[in-house]
């Protein structure tokens, strides 16, 4: 299992990043995390190809009044990352996110979950409800093997395409808010990624996503949703409006599936990173949540 480890130096100076760096060892590897704060813990997780760099605008005002962790999936951020694209497995990420959970003791967790992090953490939150006190989910799914949209394979396709993802440049295109494009943000989301070498995580996630009943993944996730179905703690819902792919419909599906959940809440004037882009407002959103249940 061939590691490497992003430099340090292209980490310095990140806007708005002041966290102190913090790690686990997981079957050899090492996984990086933000924690910050006290109290019963917020679980941030990130998706493709972003990491808890992502989660810097909604960490201070929720720290403020609650513990706040922020990992980085391996082969993202600040965690190692291995050179051989079999390595990257879904039941690994789910394996590895367990492992991290036991190794911090995380219970009564409040799951932030957007993209592959709703993938993973869902599937781990059916799994293990007990240790789950409530759900925030945001401009994800289930990967339960059912045929995605067109939005989905479109991307899919692309990246079975591209040898070499310019990461910067899909920010870029992706985000809504101008703010959130100077080159210094971009730059940051990019930081991992010093060149190819250090790219078969992010190469490898969309290939992961279960689009077909026997997929690897697809049957653990199915058993998931009949957990969610019966789901009574508090959830809240926070789809954005301009995600082509995880937007208001992929929403819809969990305000059906999920008897706690109400209304999805829309969140205006934003794309697929939606952290990025209003993560004030989620904080502030998640904020009263927590309040309206403790």
């Amino acid at each position: 299992m061939p590691i490497i480890r992003t430099p340090e130096e292209r980490f310095r100076d990140l806007p708005g990043y002041p966290f102190p760096p913090r790690y686990v060892t997981i079957g050899g590897a090492r996984m990086h995390y933000v924690d910050e704060g006290r109290g019963d813990p917020i679980l941030c997780l990130h998706g493709e190809p972003s990491w808890s760099f992502l989660y810097r605008r909604m960490i201070p005002p929720l720290a403020a009044r609650h513990r706040v962790i922020a990992p980085d999936f391996f082969g993202f951020g600040k965690s190692d990352k291995f050179t051989e694209r079999a390595e990257y497995s879904f039941q690994m990420h789910r394996d590895s996110l367990v492992a991290f959970m036991e190794q911090l003791r995380l219970d009564r967790i409040t799951l932030v979950g957007q993209d592959w992090g709703g993938l993973i953490g869902l599937r781990v939150a059916g799994e293990m409800p007990e240790r789950f006190a409530r759900l925030v989910i945001m401009n994800t799914a289930l990967g339960t093997g059912e045929p995605p949209g067109s939005g989905f394979m479109a991307w899919r396709e692309y990246m079975a395409r591209t040898e070499d993802l310019d990461v910067a440049a899909l920010f870029q295109r992706a985000l809504v808010q101008e703010r959130a494009k100077t080159p210094e943000i971009l730059a940051a989301y990019a930081a991992p990624f010093p060149d190819r070498r250090y790219k078969e995580g992010v190469h490898a996630f969309p290939m992961l996503v279960p689009i077909s009943p026997d997929d690897p993944g697809a049957a653990e996730s199915r058993r998931a949703r009949e957990v969610l179905a019966r789901w009574t703690k508090p959830c809240l819902l926070m789809f954005s409006d301009k995600d082509p792919v995880l937007g208001l419909p992929a929403g819809r599906v969990f305000e059906k599936l999920i008897p706690s959940a109400g209304p999805m809440v829309v969140i205006r004037d934003a794309g697929h990173f939606l952290q990025e882009d209003k993560g004030e407002e989620l904080a502030e959103r998640i904020r009263a949540f927590l309040e309206a249940n403790p």
